[in-house]
């Protein structure tokens, strides 16, 4: 497989392209994670697709991920809620979203950035191992405790961490959602909401 740190060392480096130059080591950082990603998604869109709902979950440095594979071919949501009292979120917490239809997409995902790109690698990388395909939902809670951002390899390797458990299995969608609103301090009919994935109900959901 890939080294990931080789790759990112190489584009801060600037050591690829006829314009070589030093580029901030964040960039570099986001710039391995979204390259890296797009290789595994292009095998993992070849494997079967899982064929349950499955629940992996982790918690590191006040950040706490509940990741949810639902059958179906690739697609990718991740939600970046701050809990409310934080140094960003003194009014209340606020949510963010992002996704990335089966397709991928163009754009840079603005609302949460090099997080973003981190928690699709771990994921991309997690399926890869597993050999299937699935639409999958990220869901990252950051609690008050998390003052000082430590960069986004906290979320590379909480999401890596993640899928190092062992899953939780449900049939239908709503027995997953149960199990992971019970783990999570914002209501799961907030993300429900927001959620792209989610309105796009379909009869094998439940």
């Amino acid at each position: 497989g890939l080294d990931y740190y080789y790759v990112q060392k190489v584009l801060s480096a600037g050591l690829l392209g006829e314009k070589k130059k030093l580029v901030p080591t964040r960039w570099a950082i986001t710039a391995a994670d979204r390259m890296i990603a797009d290789l595994y998604i292009r095998d993992v869109k070849q494997f079967p697709s899982v064929s349950e709902f499955l629940v992996f979950s982790n918690e590191y440095l006040y950040n706490h991920f509940e990741i949810l594979l639902l059958p179906g071919a690739w697609e990718f949501e991740q939600f970046e809620a701050w809990a409310a009292g934080t140094v960003w979120t003194p009014d209340g917490a606020g949510i963010a979203q992002e996704y990335e239809p089966y397709q991928g997409r163009s754009d840079y995902a603005e609302t949460e950035g090099g997080g973003y790109y981190a928690g699709r690698f771990g994921v991309a990388e997690g399926l890869r191992d597993m050999r299937r395909q699935a639409r999958v939902i990220i869901l990252r809670e950051i609690y008050e405790g998390y003052q000082m951002p430590v960069g986004v390899w906290e979320v590379r390797e909480n999401v890596r961490n993640a899928f190092r458990n062992t899953p939780k299995k449900f049939a239908t969608l709503r027995d997953a959602l149960d199990d992971i609103k019970a783990r999570l301090k914002i209501p799961i009919t907030e993300y429900e909401k927001k959620s792209t994935v989610l309105r796009q109900r379909r009869l094998s959901d439940f």
